[in-house]
C-alpha cells in the first residue's frame, strides 16, 4: 500500500512539474487549433499543439508564469497560468490578411495536416456559379466534374485519374451521397449549404471506413452557431435555370442554435442549340431542406440534423411528352424521380481536466429512393442505410504520442430493377478500428492506422494505411500516404450513362469486391518572391486495383460487359501546380496534370476511355481593397480522350476526342449587406459537334449519348445577387 501510494506521488508530481492544455477556437470551443505556438512568455521555449489542439510544456523552462500563444489568423494572446497545471485557451479570430496570406487566395493547401489537403473556402465558391456541388470545384485543380452523357444532366467528380465512385464523399465526416444516388448526388448539396470543402488525395483516416480508394471530399456544412442570421442567394442564366436559396439561423440561448437552409432550382425552357433535336439540357425542379442543430455546454457538443430532398428530370427529345408511356410515343426521353431523408448526429465528451481525451459518437441514416426512365429501359431502386462508430481519443504519455480507437457497424439494404432483372442485396459489416499519431511538434507527424471489419458477404476485411509528413522547414514540406481501399460496387447507379444509348448491359460472373492500393505522395514550398507569397506543390499517386468491376464497352460494341479483372488495372497520377501573388490583389495559379490510366480489357490493357492524359488549368483572381470588387478568370486545357465504339458500323469511326479548351469568368460587386454577380460559363462558345451518334435514330443499334468529352450547350451567361445579415 505504501508503494502504490509513493508510486502515486511520484506521479503526481511529476504531472505538476508540467503544463498542459489545449488551444481552441474562442467561439467555437469544439473546434482545435492545430499548429498554434505556445511559448512560454520572456523565452523561446515552447511548442505547438498536435492534431487535437493539445500541448505539454515543463515548468522548469518557464521565466514567468504567463503564455504567449499565437495562430495564423488570429488575435495573439498572453495567458497566465500561475499554480495551474491544465488550461483550455481560446484565441478570437482576427479581421486581418495574415490567414489569407499564408493558406493562399483559392485553394489553401494546408501546411498542418498529415494528408495532402487542400481547402476550397467559401469564399472560393462564391468565385463561380456555385448552384450546388458539381460546380464547387470550377477554380480547382485537383478535382474534375464531367457530364456523364447528353441527355440525363447526370454529373461525377474524378480524383487521380479515377471515377467519383472511388472517392470517398462525406459531409461533416459523415459518410453521405454514396451507392445508388451516384448518378446525381451532386446536385444534391446546395452550394449555399457549404462552409468548405476539404480535399484529401490518397489514403485518408480509417476512422471514416474502408471505401476511400482515391481519396475524400470532405464538405463541411455551415455551423448554427458561427452563420449568418440570414444569408439569400438568388440565381438565373441565360438557358432559363433560375436558383433560389435561404438561410436562416438563430442561437436560441447559450447552448443551443440551429439553422435552417432551403434551396429550390427550376429549369423548364427546352433549348437546342446544336440543332439535333435533343435537349441541350434536361429539365429539372428540386426541392431540398436542411435543418442543423447544435449544443454546446461544457465537456458536451453535440450536433445533429436532417435533410429532405425532392427532384424531378426529365431529357431527351425536344418532343418528347413525359406525360406519355415511352412506348405511346415516338421520341426518345429520359425521367427521373427522386425521393430522399437523411439525418446524422455527431455528440462528443472531453473528460475533465483531460483536454487531450474525449468520447464521441457519430451516426446517420439515410432512406434513397427513385424510379427512372432512359427511353424503353426502366430502371428503379432504392437504398436504406444506416452507420454508427464510436471513437476514443487520448494520449500516450504525453501529447507527442496519440491515438484513437473505436468500433463501427454498417448497414445497407439495396433493392435495385432494371427492366425485367432485380438485383438486390444486405449488409452487415460490425468492425473495429484504431489510429497512432506521433508529433513531434517540430518537423514530424506520422499517422498508422487499421481496421478490421467483418463483412457478412465478403468475409474478413482488413485496411492498414499510412500517412507520414515531415517538414525539411516550415516552408517545405514533404507527405507520403499508402494503403488499401475496398469497396462493393453499384455496376449499374455507376454507369448509368450507357443506359443513355443502345448498349446492353451483360453481367459475365458473379461480381466480387473491387480493392486496390494507393501510394504517393506530395512535395510543397511555399516562398516569397519580391515581397509577395507563392506556393509550388507537387505530388504522384500509383493506384493498383487486386480486382475491380471492369465496365467494358471495348470488347463487345453494343454492350457493356461487367466482369472482375483478370489482368492488371492501375491508375498513375501526377499534378504540378504553382500559385504566386503577381501584383497587390492579383493572384495566379497554373497547374498542370498528367493521367495515365488503364485497365484490362478481356486481357488487353488498354487506356479508359474518357479520361485526358494531358490537362492544364489556370485562375486568375482580381480583388480590390475591402473586396469591393472581385473578379476571376479560369480556363481549363483537355488534352485527347479515347472514346468507345458503340457497333459494329460506328467502329472505324473517330476513337479519340478533339483538343478543346473552355473558359469561364465571374465579376462581382459587394456593398455592405448586398453583393452583385455576373458570369460567363464556357465564354468562348466552345461546342462538342455531334455529341449525341445516332441522334436521329435513337431507338436504333448506333445511339449513343455517353461518348461526351466537352461542352454541350455552348455560352451561359448568368447573373445573381447575395443579401446577409451578420
Amino acid at each position: 500500500m505504501l508503494a502504490i501510494l509513493f508510486i502515486f506521488t511520484l506521479s503526481s508530481q511529476a504531472y505538476a512539474q508540467q503544463l498542459q492544455g489545449k488551444v481552441v477556437d474562442k467561439n467555437n470551443p469544439g473546434q482545435p487549433l492545430i499548429g498554434a505556438n505556445v511559448v512560454w512568455l520572456g523565452t523561446e521555449k515552447g511548442t505547438a499543439t498536435d492534431p487535437f489542439g493539445n500541448f505539454t510544456l515543463s515548468w522548469a523552462d518557464a521565466e514567468a508564469p504567463a503564455v504567449v500563444v499565437t495562430y495564423i489568423g488570429y488575435t495573439p494572446d498572453t495567458v497566465l497560468v500561475q499554480g495551474k497545471s491544465q488550461a483550455t485557451i481560446g484565441l478570437g479570430q482576427t479581421n486581418g490578411l495574415k490567414e489569407v496570406v499564408v493558406e493562399g487566395e483559392v485553394e489553401r493547401h494546408s501546411a498542418l495536416t498529415p494528408t495532402q489537403t487542400e481547402i476550397i473556402t467559401s469564399r472560393d465558391l462564391e468565385k463561380s456559379a456555385c448552384c450546388n456541388l458539381a460546380e464547387s470545384f470550377e477554380t480547382n485543380a485537383s478535382v474534375e466534374v464531367s457530364t456523364t452523357d447528353a441527355v440525363s444532366g447526370a454529373k461525377q467528380i474524378q480524383m487521380l485519374g479515377l471515377d467519383g465512385s472511388y472517392t470517398l464523399l462525406t459531409t461533416d465526416n459523415v459518410p453521405a451521397l454514396r451507392g445508388l444516388a451516384t448518378p446525381y448526388r451532386l446536385n444534391y448539396l446546395s452550394g449555399t449549404f457549404i462552409e468548405s470543402i476539404d480535399i484529401i488525395k490518397g489514403m485518408g483516416s480509417v476512422l471514416n471506413g474502408y471505401e476511400s480508394i482515391s481519396g475524400q471530399v470532405n464538405v463541411t456544412l455551415r455551423d448554427p452557431a458561427k452563420a449568418e442570421r440570414l444569408y439569400l442567394n438568388l440565381y438565373g442564366n441565360s438557358i432559363g435555370r433560375y436558383d433560389a436559396n435561404l438561410n436562416l439561423a438563430t442561437s436560441l440561448n447559450n447552448k443551443w442554435s440551429t439553422l435552417l437552409m432551403l434551396h429550390t432550382d427550376q429549369l423548364h425552357s427546352r433549348v437546342d442549340r446544336n440543332n439535333d433535336g435533343f435537349m441541350d439540357l434536361s429539365l429539372g425542379s428540386q426541392y431540398n431542406v436542411f435543418n442543423k442543430w447544435k449544443y454546446e455546454h461544457e465537456a458536451w457538443v453535440s450536433e445533429f440534423g436532417f435533410n429532405a430532398l425532392r427532384e424531378e428530370r426529365v431529357g431527351g427529345q425536344m418532343d418528347f411528352d413525359e406525360g406519355k408511356p415511352q412506348a405511346a410515343q415516338a421520341y426518345y426521353g429520359t425521367t427521373s424521380e427522386v425521393d430522399r431523408l437523411s439525418g446524422f448526429n455527431k455528440t462528443s465528451y472531453t473528460f475533465p481536466g483531460k483536454p487531450y481525451q474525449s468520447l464521441g459518437l457519430i451516426t446517420s441514416a439515410t432512406h434513397h429512393k427513385f424510379n427512372s426512365n432512359y427511353g424503353l429501359r426502366k430502371y428503379d431502386g432504392e437504398q436504406n442505410s444506416a452507420n454508427a462508430r464510436l471513437i476514443f481519443q487520448s494520449i500516450i504519455g504525453d501529447t507527442r504520442h496519440t491515438y484513437k480507437a473505436g468500433l463501427s457497424y454498417t448497414f445497407e439494404d439495396y433493392s435495385e430493377n432494371l427492366t425485367d432483372s432485380i438485383f438486390s442485396r444486405k449488409e452487415y459489416v460490425p468492425g473495429a478500428f484504431g489510429e497512432y499519431i506521433y508529433n513531434n511538434a517540430q518537423n514530424l507527424t506520422v499517422v498508422a492506422g487499421a481496421r478490421v471489419d467483418f463483412h457478412n458477404l465478403y468475409g474478413t476485411v482488413f485496411t492498414p494505411r499510412l500517412n507520414v509528413k515531415y517538414d525539411f522547414s516550415p516552408k517545405t514540406i514533404v507527405r507520403v500516404a499508402t494503403g488499401r481501399g475496398f469497396r462493393v460496387a453499384n455496376p449499374i447507379a455507376e454507369n448509368t450513362a450507357a443506359l443513355v444509348s443502345s448498349r446492353k448491359f451483360t453481367v459475365l460472373e458473379e461480381l466480387q469486391p473491387e480493392e486496390a492500393w494507393n501510394i504517393g505522395g506530395s512535395f510543397t514550398h511555399y516562398f516569397e518572391h519580391a515581397g509577395r507569397l507563392g506556393a509550388f506543390v507537387t505530388d504522384f499517386y500509383h493506384t493498383s486495383f487486386t480486382n475491380q468491376v471492369v465496365a467494358d464497352m471495348y470488347s463487345n460494341p453494343g454492350q457493356v460487359l461487367f466482369y472482375n479483372l483478370d489482368g492488371r488495372s492501375y491508375s498513375n497520377s501526377f499534378q504540378a501546380e504553382l500559385q504566386y501573388e503577381l501584383v497587390k490583389g492579383l493572384d495566379a495559379k497554373a497547374a498542370y496534370k498528367y493521367y495515365d490510366v488503364k485497365t484490362s480489357y478481356q486481357g488487353e490493357l488498354l487506356q479508359k476511355p474518357m479520361i485526358p492524359k494531358h490537362r492544364f488549368f489556370v485562375n486568375l483572381g482580381f480583388a480590390t481593397p475591402f473586396d469591393k470588387w472581385r473578379a476571376d478568370l479560369t480556363t481549363q486545357y483537355f488534352g485527347l480522350m479515347p472514346l468507345a465504339p458503340v457497333s459494329q458500323q460506328t467502329e472505324q469511326q473517330m476513337h479519340t476526342s478533339k483538343r478543346f479548351a473552355t473558359v469561364n469568368t465571374q465579376v462581382t460587386r459587394a456593398f455592405k449587406r448586398w453583393e452583385v454577380y455576373l458570369g460567363a460559363e464556357n465564354l468562348l462558345n466552345y461546342r462538342q459537334t455531334d455529341p449525341i451518334i445516332g441522334a436521329s435514330e435513337p431507338f436504333g443499334s448506333n445511339f449513343d449519348a455517353s461518348m461526351v468529352w466537352g461542352p454541350i450547350t455552348g455560352r451561359v451567361v448568368y447573373a445573381g445577387l447575395r443579401f446577409r445579415i451578420d
